[in-house]
């Protein structure tokens, strides 16, 4: 008894604001006490806790059964291991040794004190199953509670090397809302101020333990801490060479950007945050930094020194810290952070904006993002950081409000052959479902086949008309939009001109894919450019008139002519007179052949017109001879 109560007066002095537990029933003072001696032992052995841990609790305990306690068993040594631990807090405190270096064993392999080794006890008993999940983590709650802030710091550090086997699920499920008090207890009594790092600790020990989906770690109703009070002078100081007016404006924008729910509620204070923000935006741009002043302020340059998490607001120092580009992008991004939640999504219209308040956020805000692309250093490359963050932030934003589902899914488990019923997959008539339903669309298959209008080709005027609108000036189409450019579609209106459109498909070897457009399509003046004038045309006409005219007066000729019956002579004369018109024709058609270059350019649908021509002129010839000849056979013969 007279050892209890230097540790009960410890605690005291220790942990006045902690609010005292209830004791834990126990069977006796003597139980209690032989359970510590035994734990006293085992803490001075230098070995692995697999070696020795479940035979002292089956020695203290006496457990039912050999390896797992009961409910009773559980207390009963959680209570006498959290006795323990006061007590070596309490010696610790006395001998004034550092609270985890207490009964340090010093050896060739390890170094560690007696409280470690108890914790390391407790936890190999924990994650074996032998005792309660939870309870490494009460031991742990109440080393905290009895630590001072450096030796906390220690606890910590034992806290994170263990990170990996705290974390598992049959230790985590029993121990994280524990472990959760614990954190929060710890950041209420650390500084903000002074002890950043270790807070840092912390939260980043919080990330890495609890899932994404904890609810616990997430502001659901999106509270702000209006604690964080900017305060400020109110009355101008003697010696002050900056504008006390403009310092004023310019820390009082920090109370909107500590609230900005309360920014929007009334139409008066919107309006005098907009116009202190415009005040403040024009500073900055009626003074623009240089390159040299990002160089100076540099933080890469700095990187030893320590920032606070607060600017001073001394108003001396005002006019130095205009020139600083942190101080300028801190204020800049605290405004995109502020018109970033009034943009939220989701919000309702109740809560959000009014159209004028939604017109001036979207014009502050342009003006913010150009004053920090023109912040050096980098000004643009720190813009698109900002940019993507908040981006990324309205991710955030929707699973807050979806009610914060959880990330992760759970494995699916592989089920038994004998479980698994097959079943038979579908058979399908033509193959598979879409060809199937396909077929069906149509009440009589081969009559839908050979419908016409199931592929149409279309005309060549209604073909070429896209092309003709490119070819319009008028039109205003630029040249790398035109329809040449697409060789499909140039090669399908090739092969259409050739079976519909002779004419235009010969002019394609002297004005390319625009002359083979109709004329009936294109312009005057761009007709003028691509297809022959009627003078041409006329000309082109009368010459083959009179090449007609040559062929077929020889023919006449013959037929008129009679012969002579016994004059070798005269039969001769006939002979010969008869092969001229031959040799006229030849001569003709050479000549035809001899044409010049502009004339062996007539469309082939002109030519097939004039053979047409030729061979019935030469059928009537022929018709006629032959007439005149039965008549003088005839004449002879009377």
């Amino acid at each position: 008894m007279a050892e209890a109560a230097p540790a009960a007066g410890l605690r005291i002095v220790l942990h006045q604001h902690a609010k005292e537990r209830s004791p834990v029933p126990v069977s006796s003072h003597a139980d209690r006490d032989r359970v510590i001696d035994v734990f006293r032992k085992v803490l001075v052995r230098n070995e692995s806790p697999e070696n020795f841990a479940l035979q002292a609790v089956q020695e203290a305990i006496k457990p039912q059964k050999q390896t797992v306690l009961i409910l009773d068993e559980n207390t009963f040594l959680e209570n006498a291991l959290r006795t323990l631990l006061q007590e070596l807090v309490s010696s610790a405190v006395h001998s004034g040794e550092r609270m985890m270096q207490y009964g340090q064993l010093i050896s060739e392999e390890n170094t560690r004190g007696q409280i470690p080794c108890l914790l390391d006890i407790v936890l190999y008993l924990c994650e074996r199953g032998h005792v309660e999940g939870g309870m490494i983590f009460q031991l742990l709650e109440d080393l905290t509670e009895m630590s001072t802030i450096k030796d906390c710091k220690e606890v910590f550090g034992y806290i994170e090397s263990k990170q990996d086997i705290l974390g598992k699920q049959e230790l985590f499920g029993r121990g994280k809302l524990v472990m959760l008090r614990t954190c929060n207890q710890l950041l209420r009594r650390l500084s903000k101020a002074n002890d950043v790092v270790f807070c840092g600790r912390i939260l980043m020990f919080l990330a890495h333990f609890f899932p994404l989906s904890e609810r616990s770690a997430v502001n659901i109703k999106g509270v702000f801490n209006t604690s964080n009070e900017t305060k400020y002078e109110k009355d101008a100081p003697d010696g002050v060479s900056v504008d006390f007016n403009f310092y004023k404006t310019f820390w009082s924008l920090q109370e909107h950007f500590s609230n900005p729910a309360s920014t929007t509620l009334a139409p008066s204070k919107w309006q005098k945050f907009s116009s202190n923000l415009m005040i403040v935006l024009d500073t900055f741009e009626a003074q623009p930094l240089s390159d040299d002043d990002g160089n100076v302020n540099n933080l890469e340059q700095e990187e030893e020194a320590a920032f606070s998490i607060k600017y001073l607001t001394s108003s001396k120092l005002m006019s130095l810290e205009l020139k600083d580009p942190n101080f300028r992008r801190h204020i800049l991004v605290q405004c995109l952070i502020l018109f970033d939640y009034l943009k939220a999504p989701g919000k309702n219209d109740k809560d959000g904006p009014t159209e004028s308040m939604k017109e001036e956020i979207k014009s502050c805000e342009e003006r913010v993002k150009k004053l920090l692309e023109i912040t050096p250093p980098k000004g643009k490359e720190f813009l698109q950081s900002i940019e993507h963050i908040l981006e990324r932030e309205k991710n955030w934003v929707w699973w807050k409000r979806d009610g914060c589902p959880a990330f992760e899914k759970q494995p699916t488990e592989k089920k038994s052959g004998q479980d698994v019923v097959r079943k038979r997959k579908p058979r399908w008539r033509l193959g598979n479902k879409e060809l199937s339903q396909l077929w069906k669309w149509a009440d009589q298959n081969p009559n839908a086949l050979t419908d016409p209008q199931r592929i149409r080709m279309p005309s060549v005027t209604e073909y070429w008309k896209a092309l003709a609108e490119d070819m319009d000036v008028s039109a205003g189409i630029e040249p790398e939009f035109h329809h040449k450019n697409n060789r499909v579609y140039c090669w399908k209106g090739l092969r259409f001109s050739a079976r519909q459109d002779l004419e235009g498909f010969s002019r394609f070897t002297e004005n390319g894919i625009e002359g083979v457009v109709p004329p009936e399509l294109l312009p005057p003046d761009v007709r003028s450019k691509y297809h022959a004038k009627p003078s041409e045309k006329a000309k082109r006409a009368k010459k083959e008139e009179e090449t007609k005219s040559t062929a077929t007066q020889p023919e006449e000729n013959q037929a008129t002519t009679p012969p002579v019956e016994g004059d070798v002579g005269g039969s001769g004369a006939e002979v010969e007179d008869g092969v001229a018109p031959m040799d006229s024709d030849t001569a003709a058609l050479e000549e035809g052949q001899k044409q010049s270059p502009e004339d062996s350019e007539l469309e082939a649908g002109q030519i097939e017109g004039e053979a047409e021509a030729e061979a019935e002129a030469e059928v009537e010839g022929e018709s006629e001879a032959t007439v005149k000849s039965e008549t003088v056979a005839e004449v002879r013969a009377v």
